[in-house]
């Protein structure tokens, strides 16, 4: 079977497939100073908890945006479960162009989200990322990513508020019953919820106007869920791109 590793700067997300199968999903936090050894025995025991074992793995996948992780995880998936690991990187076939300046910029995470979207979905299609950074990737109807706006996250801008804010309390992000908020708590998630939400919908406008079509919109990331009530534009919510993409990626590479 493939282990899928999506290393992100807030989660890295694990994903087994058996061929085109999806078995077994894990989300577990970033922490840069966790050692092979660590991560190893992390990993072990989520297999165990659903009656898998380490020793089906065949193949291991891997994007990251945290390089020193990625070196962590290679040294895991050799030592430990004696395969190579595929990393997304120069030299590794995508099947995208990415028609920017600086095409290295682009994240590994949103090249895989933009994959799985094309496969899934067909072109042209948006895909936006509710992550550390919400981001929104614009893909032809040829098939390439024209280019990425990126804003910043949720969760990121309230923790920024209310690092910088006196007063301000920290509250869940949860659906506000009211734009005009009568305490604290609610005006805050009022501007939250319903202000992304606006943003979402202000910048797919503009996106599809640059693309020259309607294209479909595909949402990723945790809080997707928590936005999508509150819009029209979004057409669907997959919490696994990041991981089908790496499934198409070694399927790529390998044949």
């Amino acid at each position: 079977m493939l282990l899928c590793v999506d290393i992100g700067n807030t989660s890295i997300k694990l994903g087994l497939f058996e061929g085109e199968e999806l078995r077994s999903r894990w989300r577990i936090a970033t922490d840069r100073t966790s050692l092979p050894d660590e991560y190893a025995v992390l990993i072990r025991s989520l297999f165990t908890a659903e009656g898998l074992s380490t020793q089906e793995i065949t193949g291991c996948a891997i994007s990251s945006v945290v390089p020193s992780l990625t070196l962590v995880f290679e040294e895991v998936a050799q030592r430990y479960f004696h395969t190579e690991s595929l990393i997304l990187g120069p030299g590794v076939l995508t099947g995208l162009r990415i028609n920017t300046e600086y095409p290295a910029e682009v994240g590994s995470d949103l090249v895989m989200n933009a994959l799985a979207a094309r496969h899934l979905y067909g072109t042209p299609v948006i895909v936006i990322g509710f992550g550390t950074a919400t981001t929104f990737v614009a893909v032809s109807a040829q098939g390439d990513i024209e280019g990425v706006a990126i804003a910043p996250g949720v969760a990121t801008s309230g923790d920024s508020l209310f690092r910088a804010t006196s007063t301000l309390p920290q509250v869940a992000l949860t659906r506000p019953r009211v734009a005009i908020g009568k305490n604290t708590t609610q005006s805050l998630q009022a501007g939250f919820v319903f202000g992304f939400a606006g943003l979402v919908e202000k910048l797919v406008e503009r996106i599809r106007l640059e693309l020259g079509s309607s294209a479909r919109v595909v949402a990723t990331g945790g809080l997707a869920s928590l936005i999508l009530p509150e819009t029209n534009v979004i057409e669907t919510v997959e919490p696994d791109l990041a991981l089908i993409g790496l499934r198409l990626l070694y399927d790529l590479n390998r044949k």
